[in-house]
């Protein structure tokens, strides 16, 4: 199981999420529930970094079962609300995958 957790602050916004864990739809490299979660996560982070110039503090697990971001702080309102706007992008894209696998990956949005 993939499980998604999205912190937000009291304002509604995104401060910091992590995924961690394995689908188990399939083998290793024929699991599209875990691809599809990776292309959607990884695909908004390259995003956020291509588009804003903005770089969150990122880690990734060893075996690929982790990644963890955390928004900086105090950053300029424009730049902000276009990181936000990505984010806000990849949960509606994970709660699909969710919506038809959810037996596979579980989002808890805090």
């Amino acid at each position: 199981m993939i499980y998604v957790k999205i912190n937000k602050n009291e304002s509604g916004l995104i401060t910091s999420f992590t995924m961690e864990g394995h689908a188990g739809f399939d083998d290793s490299g024929k699991d599209l529930v875990c691809a599809g979660a990776s292309a959607v996560s990884f695909g908004s982070l390259n995003a956020v970094m291509a588009l804003t110039g903005i770089t969150p503090d990122i880690d990734q697990g060893e075996d690929g079962g982790l990644l963890s971001c955390r928004v900086p702080d105090e950053l300029p309102a424009d730049k902000r609300d276009q990181v936000q706007l990505l984010l806000e992008g990849m949960v509606v894209s994970l709660q699909t995958i969710e919506e038809e696998y959810g037996q596979y990956i579980q989002i808890n949005i805090l």
